[in-house]
């Protein structure tokens, strides 16, 4: 199942998003129905209220329909001042002569109840980064409704802040993890989508030399994820840190032990901002049960279960 409400900035060069902003009968028939539409922030004025670039005319967002919450106080004025030179998902709400006048709330509240209304969990969805925080990733779902995947959930691998594994602005995908109706929430993960161990370690094999990172440092060796759901142990090696990109040799994998053996052979160069993530499942796809493990290891692996009942 799909959605019509999309992160901001899919629908801006869609034909259809520019035949309905190219004209005034267009505008007056997505008025009438209620069509959600997008242009681009050009400003926020002294009042907070934004200007916007609609086809050819301009239209103006009240501050207190910017964006849910502001009219209550429970959105800080940042979520209008970051949207300037981005897109903004709309419904046109008035029309006077080249004048628009326009809602991004009433177009998040018609998202958000479309969400939790046809959503379940285990729904694979798509989401745009909007930014980072030490504790998680925060995400655009839909016309700037916001979702939030905590660090824990971004991948199994651990890591130290997700900079480490997305960046603002980048379109992934996210499973639903839970809704909750009554506080209008939708509760994302994301580790589930990068594969499981058997997955992610078929990409690999012994006799293998492969980049991977750092992850934790101990004084028996260091271990080296090779990918978002897949780290070995590696021999201590002096002047190796935490974070460092390390070319690795593969010297043993060991399913029925969750093992993978590795050895440094040196320190690379630094990238430019994390790797785009390797799914393993297309969106729209509905996931029950996802098992980490491969399937009579010894060893425990993490477990997700989705069903209606599920509270994150």
């Amino acid at each position: 199942m799909t959605t019509c409400f999309l992160p901001e900035g899919r629908l801006l060069h869609r034909p259809e998003n520019i035949a309905a902003c190219g004209d005034r009968e267009s505008l007056a028939r997505a008025m009438t129905a209620g069509t959600v539409l997008e242009g681009t922030a050009l400003l926020c004025d002294e009042d907070h209220h934004l200007l916007v670039k609609v086809g050819p005319f301009q239209g103006r967002i009240p501050r207190e329909e910017t964006a849910l919450g502001i009219a209550e106080g429970t959105t800080r004025d940042i979520a209008i001042l970051s949207r300037v030179g981005k897109p903004v998902s709309f419904v046109v709400t008035g029309m006077e002569g080249d004048s628009l006048l326009l809602s991004r709330r009433r177009a998040q509240e018609m998202a958000l109840g479309w969400f939790l209304d046809h959503w379940i969990p285990g729904q694979v969805v798509p989401a745009t980064v909007t930014h980072l925080e030490p504790f998680g990733a925060f995400v655009d779902i839909g016309c700037g409704v916001p979702s939030m995947i905590g660090v824990e959930r971004l991948s199994v691998s651990r890591i130290g802040h997700p900079s480490d594994r997305l960046r603002a602005g980048q379109e992934i995908l996210a499973a639903v993890l839970s809704l909750d109706r009554e506080l209008g929430r939708v509760v994302l993960t994301h580790r589930e989508l990068l594969g499981t161990w058997a997955e992610n370690a078929a990409l690999f094999r012994p006799g293998m030399t492969v980049p991977g990172y750092v992850r934790g440092l101990k004084e028996y060796g260091a271990f080296v994820e090779l990918s978002p759901n897949l780290s070995g142990l590696a021999e201590y090696r002096a002047g190796v840190r935490e974070g460092d990109r390390v070319s690795v040799y593969i010297k043993s994998i060991l399913p029925e032990r969750m093992k993978l053996k590795l050895l440094i052979i040196d320190v690379l160069p630094e990238t430019e901002g994390p790797e785009e993530p390797r799914y393993f499942v297309d969106e729209g796809t509905v996931l029950e049960r996802w098992n980490y493990a491969p399937e009579g290891c010894r060893k425990a692996g993490g477990e997700t279960v989705f069903s209606p009942g599920h509270s994150a």
